[in-house]
Order: C-alpha cells, then sequence, then structure tokens
C-alpha cells in the first residue's frame, strides 16, 4: 500500500509538473541561451569553448560538442592567459544565418570584449557545421571605460535595427546600435544605459564596484520591449544571491520602468525570481517564444547539490497589467 501511494504521489506530481509548464532538469549551466532549429531545442550556455546541448522535449539532454576546440585567436589579447573557458553566449537566426556571441574576460574585471561567430546551421552532424569566428564586436578597458562588455543580448528595434545590449557592474547596462553586419558598431556611435544601481564613487575605475547588476534580455511581447537582468551575486555557490528583474519600455533604448514607474537606470527593477530554501540563487535568465508559449530560462544553485547551476525553465504568464509572472 506504501508503494502503491509513493507512486500515485509521484504520478500526481508529474502531471501537475507538466500542466504548469515546469521542466525539470538535471543538466548543470550557467548562462543558458536557447534556439529551435526544426524539431531540435538547441542550449548554449558558459563552459570550456561554450557548452552545447540539445534536447527534442526540453527536458532529456544530450551533450554536443563544443563551439571552440581552441580558444578565439585575439582572446589572449583582452585577457592575458585565457583558458578558453568562455562565458555567456547569445543566439540568433538572423536572415539564414546563427549568430553566436559570447564574453572573453577575466573575473571581476573588464579586460573584457563580447566576439561573434557564424554557422549556417545548429546540427553538429550537418555537412555544412562550421563556425566561423567574426572577431571583437566591442571591448572594455580597464581605466579607460566604467562598463564591462560581457553578457551579450542581440535585440531588433520596430525598424529592425539592430541592438547590443550588455554589461555588468560599474556604471550600469549599456545598449549600443550595430551595423547591419551584426559584427560591428554602427557610425556615428549612439549608445544608452539601460539599467544602473547606485555605485561607490570612491573606488578606483577598474574595481567593479557594489552596483551589482549585470546579464540583460530584451524581449518584446505585448508592445513593450522588457528587460529581464539579474541582481546580486552569481558564480557563489550557497553564498549566491542571484535574482532576477524586469522593467519595460515602449522604445527598445528605453527609459525601462519597473511596475511603480521607478526607471530602471535609477536602479529599479520588479522582483520576478529569487532564491528558497532549495535554491541559494537564481538569476542570468534568457527568454523566448516556441510553439506559441513563452519560457523564461535562467540558472539555479542547487542547496541540496552543494550550491551545484542547474538548468531551470518555466513558462511564463502575464498579469492583467501586461507584467510577466511565474
Amino acid at each position: 500500500m506504501k508503494v502503491y501511494s509513493k507512486l500515485n504521489s509521484f504520478l500526481m506530481f508529474l502531471i501537475l509538473s507538466i500542466g504548469l509548464q515546469t521542466f525539470a532538469q538535471d543538466i548543470t549551466v550557467h548562462d543558458p541561451v536557447m534556439i529551435k532549429q526544426k524539431d531540435n531545442y538547441y542550449l548554449y550556455c558558459t563552459g570550456m569553448g561554450i557548452s552545447v546541448f540539445s534536447s527534442k522535449d526540453l527536458k532529456t539532454w544530450n551533450k554536443e560538442p563544443q563551439v571552440f576546440t581552441e580558444k578565439p585567436v585575439w582572446a589572449d589579447g583582452v585577457a592575458a592567459n585565457f583558458k578558453n573557458h568562455i562565458w555567456a553566449p547569445d543566439i540568433t537566426l538572423h536572415k539564414g544565418t546563427y549568430y553566436l556571441y559570447y564574453s572573453v574576460s577575466a573575473f571581476a574585471k573588464n579586460t573584457s570584449a563580447i566576439g561573434v561567430t557564424t554557422n549556417t546551421t545548429l546540427d553538429s552532424k550537418d555537412k555544412n557545421y562550421k563556425w566561423v569566428d567574426q572577431g571583437i564586436v566591442i571591448q572594455s578597458i580597464p581605466n579607460r571605460d566604467l562598463w564591462n562588455a560581457i553578457d551579450p543580448n542581440l535585440t531588433f528595434d520596430e525598424n529592425n535595427t539592430p541592438w547590443l545590449a550588455f554589461g555588468s557592474f560599474w556604471e550600469g547596462l549599456k545598449m549600443v546600435k550595430l551595423n547591419s553586419d551584426l559584427k560591428s558598431i554602427a557610425q556615428p556611435q549612439e549608445w544608452h544605459t539601460i539599467a544602473k544601481r547606485k555605485r561607490t564613487f570612491e573606488l578606483k575605475d577598474n574595481d567593479p564596484g557594489d552596483a551589482a547588476l549585470e546579464a540583460p534580455f530584451i524581449f518584446k511581447k505585448n508592445g513593450y520591449y522588457y528587460q529581464f537582468l539579474s541582481w546580486d551575486l552569481c558564480c557563489r555557490g550557497k553564498e549566491s544571491t542571484y535574482k532576477v528583474v524586469v522593467g519595460r519600455s515602449k522604445n527598445v533604448t528605453g527609459p525601462y520602468v519597473d511596475k511603480d514607474g521607478k526607471p530602471l537606470n535609477e536602479g529599479g527593477g520588479t522582483l520576478l525570481i529569487q532564491g528558497d530554501k532549495d535554491w541559494f540563487g537564481a538569476g542570468h535568465n534568457s527568454t523566448y517564444t516556441f510553439d506559441g508559449k513563452d519560457y523564461i530560462i535562467y540558472h539555479a544553485y542547487s542547496s541540496k547539490q552543494n550550491g551545484r547551476p542547474v538548468l531551470q525553465i518555466k513558462e511564463l504568464q502575464w498579469d492583467a497589467d501586461l507584467w510577466p509572472t511565474l
């Protein structure tokens, strides 16, 4: 009877989980992004040479070949003795070509650059599969820039103009207009600060400071551009305090405001995801529409697995005022 009862409870849990579109995962990821090609989902995340997984159902994931078998040829010129551990990719299909942006950096320094590599297919078994690196798109240099060139996210405005959002700590998250080739900054340059928290200005310029925010992701929905971003500290296992907040704007460059009308570039942000007794922290999200449903994808640090960063996929809902909810 006890065995039957446990089995019945487990089946009910599965039914409820499927109904709520929460997908149980057991793969280690950091900073996940995703895209669908035909009937396969491809997930890219921080890892040696950029880690890659594939799935047909968003539940069972298969390891794929890493993107870079050797570090980008320019990497050591940005971050000395770079070990090919590449951060925070972002994947987009545009006019038949896949653009994969990625970060080369050193932890807690803005000796950083965002590069981009391209491919015509994501299927590693396809004869045309080949990543071709296009080099640096944007670079930050200590004591010159009060921003950090990591955590890229490509988006397009209503005129199909490309914009790259990025950044962490320092003087906030930035957005810059790109050329139509998606590989270079448009001239004359157009920059915007899209999110910012108060920084202690007594710090040296090469110090990331205490204005803990990073990883912008822009998602267009309901006539708005929603900016999801992560607050507080990642990458510290049980000491992680990561959380996801959101704001929105009618214009891709902002100003973005939260539910209370406070601008994100003045410290605003409506809390969407945070840690609990099961997860020390949760953040660095991406957001997509697949087959008519909206999903939010992120990593969270498991309290039951000594802080291991685990993939999380949840269906995103929208309240009566068109704000995202889980």
